[in-house]
């Protein structure tokens, strides 16, 4: 089995799949790439049974065979080599004799039979995303993802069909993210339920989205996984999250009395200013909001103290409210450089901000008591 191929196209291919390899090292054999050669084709193929990789390259082929190769060594050897032909030499020894120019390797390799069986593919459930869609998802609702290990159905993005548009939401406990995509084609039973797409699942997509930027991906779910085909090419198989996902609908208020417009980058900058002096571990900061005018300060007892004041379109009541400023930013980072809209009914009730050039979203932050 002989293989020939550009050193930086075996390179970003191996690449885009080491981030999916166990780096826990629960199996060794998860530690490895699976590299197939068929045709005038070679599969690189890497797991850690939640989060599935394949991507297809055209090379040379000489003779087709497989093999499992350590997946970090691997990398690390084409991350140093010059941009060339790469001949890849696997002997009767079991090693994997590696060429550049000058340059030669003699590598262990490991058989192929001990690398699980992965399926890509469902596809009686097939739909189609736009990689711009994929991203623009992720883009806005990804920073409410939870960290909570032992919340396990909040570790990931909620996808479900609604009025026939694809829903995506993530909540955290503390905030809500939620994005409409209007222009959804695919009727999917798995979606009308619902599906949790993990954390990791969502950075592999994320990596899909920017490798094919303007162009379609294939879609398909069955009761397990997702699975995602861009190109014929580049393959994601995605353990879903099999948990039920609250019912996010009863955090965001049917109705909210008070509201006020003020532009997003005034306030943006404002609250990256007096985060300095906010507390490490809660962030605080207090909004004082009354006519006219929005107060934003925090209070620091061994570093001092920070105000800002700034002109808002409000004429309801004086309301003080405190937030965790890095929640507050990373809300105010998803929309674009022009006024938001904050709604509330009182200091203690969650905070709608909404902005009119982006209707298809909502954010949602609980206050945060100081």
């Amino acid at each position: 089995m002989k293989l020939t191929i550009q050193a930086h196209v075996l390179r970003d291919a191996i690449n885009k799949v080491l981030s999916v390899v166990d780096k826990k090292n629960s199996r060794p054999i998860l530690t490895n790439c699976l590299i197939k050669s068929y045709g005038q084709k070679i599969e690189l193929i890497a797991t850690d049974l939640e989060v599935s990789a394949k991507i297809i390259l055209n090379a040379k082929v000489e003779g087709e065979g497989s093999f499992c190769i350590n997946s970090k060594n691997i990398a690390d050897i084409l991350r140093e080599l010059p941009n060339d032909d790469v001949i890849l030499n696997v002997d009767n020894n079991n090693l994997l004799n590696l060429t550049c120019k000058n340059i030669s390797y003699s590598l262990l390799i490991i058989s192929a039979d001990e690398f699980p069986q992965l399926s890509f593919q469902n596809q009686s459930t097939e739909f189609r995303l736009k990689t711009k869609q994929i991203s623009h998802i992720i883009n806005k609702t990804s920073h409410a993802i939870s960290t909570d290990e032992t919340r396990l159905y909040l570790n990931g993005i909620f996808l479900q069909l609604n009025e026939s548009k694809l829903r995506s939401v993530a909540i955290d406990g503390h905030r809500l993210a939620l994005l409409d995509t209007n222009e959804f084609i695919g009727d999917n039973k798995f979606l009308v339920d619902g599906v949790i797409v993990p954390r990791k699942g969502i950075s592999e997509l994320k990596k899909i989205a920017d490798t094919y930027p303007d162009e379609e991906v294939s879609i398909s779910l069955d009761d397990s996984f997702m699975f995602v085909n861009a190109r014929n090419e580049y393959y994601l198989s995605i353990r879903l999250i099999a948990r039920e996902y609250p019912k996010y609908q009863t955090v965001i208020p049917s109705k909210t009395t008070n509201r006020f417009h003020i532009e997003r980058n005034a306030i943006l900058n404002a609250v990256k200013r007096i985060k300095i002096l906010s507390n490490e571990k809660t962030n605080g900061v207090k909004l004082n909001i009354q006519p006219g005018e929005l107060v934003i300060s925090t209070n620091h007892p061994a570093l001092g103290q920070a105000t800002e004041k700034l002109p808002i379109n409000y004429d309801g009541k004086a309301t003080e409210i405190g937030f965790n400023a890095k929640y507050l930013i990373e809300n105010l980072n998803v929309f674009n450089e022009t006024d938001v809209t904050f709604e509330f009914n009182n200091e203690l009730s969650p905070v709608v901000i909404k902005a009119d050039d982006l209707p298809e979203f909502l954010g949602i932050i609980m206050p945060l008591k100081l």
